[in-house]
């Protein structure tokens, strides 16, 4: 069964409460988000396994731990999830990047497809999707059919910044097992299937539009 877990670091809580404020500009919401998610990273990526290689230090040889061979693939939902990208790819640069296009229809609130480019050996590759708001899910589950469809059987983490309560709870039912790593569980929803109290649209404050 899918499991939420929500990262609050004081460092994560801090600089998200920054970036709630309406009075945070873009260049600092971008920033402090790729800082957010560097950290996200460090913990959504605690478990992965490691194995015993030999070494030679300026002193001696010895055995130490490296990662054992799991490829990552990082795939943001655009446009909003590219904000979180480069702080994952500081934490692992060898990742492989995908993309995934989706937005939601403003009378139906429903996420459409308009975009799908993944690495070829999706299929060998541990997934962090990324995507600041999970608010109905819609995008979030859809977004993970669109990567079983292409191949992916292993290992999909979802990674957000804000969730809502109604989004957490359809995502668990459509995808049981993807686990959600978010920074905070918000509130609710509002009648525009915004997240109260959240942070406004992601997007437009990554990028400076309206």
């Amino acid at each position: 069964m899918s499991e939420l877990h929500i990262i609050d670091h004081p460092l994560i809580t801090h600089k998200l409460s920054i970036m709630r404020n309406k009075k945070t500009g873009s260049k600092d919401f971008r920033e402090l988000l790729g800082e957010i998610g560097m950290l996200m990273g460090y913990e959504l990526t605690r478990d992965l396994p490691l194995e015993d290689v030999t070494i030679e230090t300026p002193i001696t040889k010895m055995k130490a731990k490296m990662i054992s061979g799991k490829k990552l693939a990082v795939v943001p939902i655009l446009r909003a999830g590219l904000g979180m990208v480069d702080g994952l790819l500081k934490l692992v640069p060898v990742a492989k990047v995908g993309h995934i296009g989706l937005y939601r229809d403003p009378d139906t609130h429903l996420p459409v497809e308009y975009y799908c480019k993944l690495p070829s050996d999706i299929e060998d590759r541990m997934v962090i999707l990324v995507d600041p708001m999970l608010a109905t899910g819609g995008s979030a589950i859809d977004a993970i059919k669109l990567l079983r469809q292409h191949g992916c059987r292993g290992t999909i983490r979802m990674m957000c910044l804000v969730a809502a309560p109604e989004g957490v709870e359809k995502f668990k039912e459509e995808c049981p097992d993807v686990d959600i790593y978010t920074a905070a569980l918000d509130e609710r929803l509002n009648e525009h299937a915004y997240i109260v109290p959240g942070l406004g649209d992601a997007g437009d404050r990554i990028f400076g539009t309206k």
